[in-house]
């Protein structure tokens, strides 16, 4: 007989008070978020958004989203393979696909549902899954969701890449990793990556989020700049929130895997397809982009200069390879008064604290919106080099 000890039950009200504990230890390590709302005519200067080539508030974007709405409704009513497939989620594929040079193209209700379907459709127990160290929060989920064997490679290193394909046990291998990481902002050496795979017979997973309108000609993406366009061993996945300027997620790559995503997704299946008005504000920003592609090179052109000013200024900024540039802060309480003095400045920035940031480095993140004047390049810069914190600038 088990002998268990008669309690009374909690309160109702007390079955969450271990979250107030949780709460107060978040509190005393500065990792407190809130949501803030804005007005629609906020004066502030946002640099702490994805936007990265300024389409969000376009008159041809806002118009399509608007246009899509009047014509398809406010929502797209069910699953695609229900009622949620539109012929303008076709178009938006099809157009999305021949832009960045691959066979086809499946459209998500966001980039990160997207990151899960092709980690958990595209392996198995049969898998080894080799991801890189400091790979966004979606694609970890992603790793954590596969019924694979995952394995963390060092950041951006190609050779341990390949070392641990050699020495893989499992018949089938997908290797994993962002094109531009979106902390520091930094590349994939996505060529060399290609080479591994290739030598030890594995699949890539690219998530081209912060690269797609950014890197590659006329901003079709950090796989076109790598000569890997099209390429039958690659599948890619994109954001259509950011330099797009709408919401929502794409995987591209060969037809036979966009089949197999389609009849096995478990987050293309179950979820309501992207609304309408998402789906035509991606498909007016990608046909803007198509018909003025340098703004592909202006956003990187200020994030370049973005970095040299705050460097000559005296602080940690990173050298970009896309649009995304990060100063470094003393720790995280620093980080979040930084950021907070630069909005009451009339700046938005980001600010990334751990467990955001893998090597545990607190951050301001700035957006190098391609729109950007030069006037509003200078300001900026003014306002996060006068009010840095002690310890903020580079020693000496």
């Amino acid at each position: 007989m088990v002998n268990r000890t008669a309690s009374a039950p909690p309160a109702p009200g007390a079955v969450f008070d271990w979250l107030d504990e949780t709460a107060e230890q978040r509190a005393r390590a500065g990792l407190t978020r809130t949501l803030r709302s804005r007005p629609a005519d906020d004066p502030v200067l946002d640099l702490a958004g994805n936007d990265y080539l300024g389409l969000t508030r376009h008159p041809a974007v806002t118009r399509a989203a608007a246009d899509a709405a009047l014509r398809w409704g406010g929502g797209a009513t069910g699953s695609r393979l229900v009622t949620g497939t539109t012929a303008l989620h076709t178009e938006l594929e099809e157009e999305l696909a021949a832009f960045c040079g691959a066979e086809a193209a499946l459209v998500f209700s966001s980039g990160y549902t997207a990151n899960l379907a092709a980690l958990t459709a595209l392996t198995d127990p049969d898998t080894l899954i080799v991801s890189d160290a400091y790979n966004h929060a979606s694609l970890i989920d992603g790793c954590r969701l596969a019924r694979a064997e995952v394995h963390r490679a060092p950041h951006s290193d190609p050779a341990a890449v390949a070392d641990v394909l050699a020495e893989r046990a499992r018949p089938r291998a997908l290797v994993v990793t962002d094109s531009v990481f979106s902390v520091d902002g930094n590349a994939a050496p996505l060529a060399e990556l290609a080479v591994a795979t290739r030598r030890f017979g594995a699949a890539l997973l690219v998530d081209d989020a912060h690269g797609l309108g950014v890197l590659g000609p006329g901003g079709a993406g950090a796989p076109a700049a790598a000569g890997l366009a099209g390429a039958p061993d690659l599948v890619t996945t994109v954001t259509l929130s950011k330099s797009l300027g709408s919401q929502g997620g794409a995987v591209l790559g060969p037809r036979r895997v966009i089949r197999h995503l389609t009849e096995t997704a478990r987050t293309f299946i179950f979820d309501t397809g992207l609304a309408p008005a998402a789906a035509g504000a991606a498909l007016g920003a990608l046909r803007l982009l198509r018909a003025e592609p340098h703004r592909a090179e202006r956003a990187r052109e200020v994030a370049r200069t973005l970095s040299a000013r705050l460097g000559a200024a005296g602080l940690h900024a990173s050298a970009p390879d896309a649009a995304v540039v990060s100063v470094r802060a003393p720790g995280p309480e620093a980080a979040v008064a930084w950021a907070a003095d630069c909005r009451r400045a009339g700046l938005a920035v980001g600010c990334f604290r751990p467990p955001s940031v893998p090597d545990g480095i607190s951050r301001l993140r700035l957006t190098a919106r391609g729109d950007l004047t030069d006037e509003q390049i200078t300001e900026a810069v003014r306002i996060i080099a006068s009010l840095a914190p002690a310890g903020a600038h580079l020693a000496g």
